[in-house]
């Protein structure tokens, strides 16, 4: 079997961490999660920067124009003044995907009544989807993944479920998903046969 290779720019947005204060626990588990998750073969572009709005703009935008298909960020998504990571990322946004915010925040409330403070946003840049995810690595994966009822079906779908058909529909290489993680869901029209 061959999978499209993938090229994924993470991206850990904290002041403290980016100088040293403590380390960073955002940018090991995004590489952990995606690397359980998908059956392609990825290439990281790591990035830990401090929560400034223009440092974060330009670091997602040299990632898409590096041929990120997918970028995903964590931090600085809250109501607290230094939290601007939402704002940086509209504003390198050519089309703004609102869903992916709106179910991040009813998974996330499952879990804490206080995600309704959480702004996480996710827009198309070129043929790059760039979502903002929660800053802690719990619920980054519940983000990601959703979460299963006692007998192991998905109760509330993750987000990535929805991710490879996205990256698709924007010219992006063609994501496969370990079902046990996260089960992908495309329309069959968009199934493509295993390649050998």
């Amino acid at each position: 079997m061959s999978f499209d290779p993938v090229k994924i720019g993470i991206v850990s947005i904290s002041d403290r961490a980016s100088s040293g204060v403590y380390e960073d626990k955002g940018l090991p588990a995004l590489q952990d999660w995606l690397g359980r998750a998908l059956k392609n073969p990825i290439t990281f572009e790591p990035r830990l920067i401090p929560d400034e709005q223009d440092t974060i703009s330009q670091t997602l935008i040299a990632l898409a124009d590096a041929g990120c298909a997918l970028i995903l960020t964590t931090g600085g998504t809250g109501p607290a003044p230094r939290d601007v990571t939402p704002e940086a990322t509209l504003a390198v946004a050519d089309k703004v995907m609102p869903g992916f915010g709106e179910q991040m925040r009813q998974i996330s409330l499952q879990f804490v009544p206080t995600a309704i403070l959480s702004r996480q946003v996710a827009v198309v840049r070129g043929q790059s989807l760039i979502i903002n995810l929660p800053g802690q690595p719990k619920a980054i994966a519940e983000t990601l993944e959703g979460f299963r009822a006692a007998d192991g079906k998905p109760q509330v779908h993750g987000i990535f479920a929805a991710v490879p058909y996205c990256v698709d529909l924007i010219g992006g290489p063609y994501m496969e998903t370990h079902d046990e993680v996260c089960k992908a869901f495309r329309p069959k029209s968009a199934l493509r046969a295993p390649q050998a």
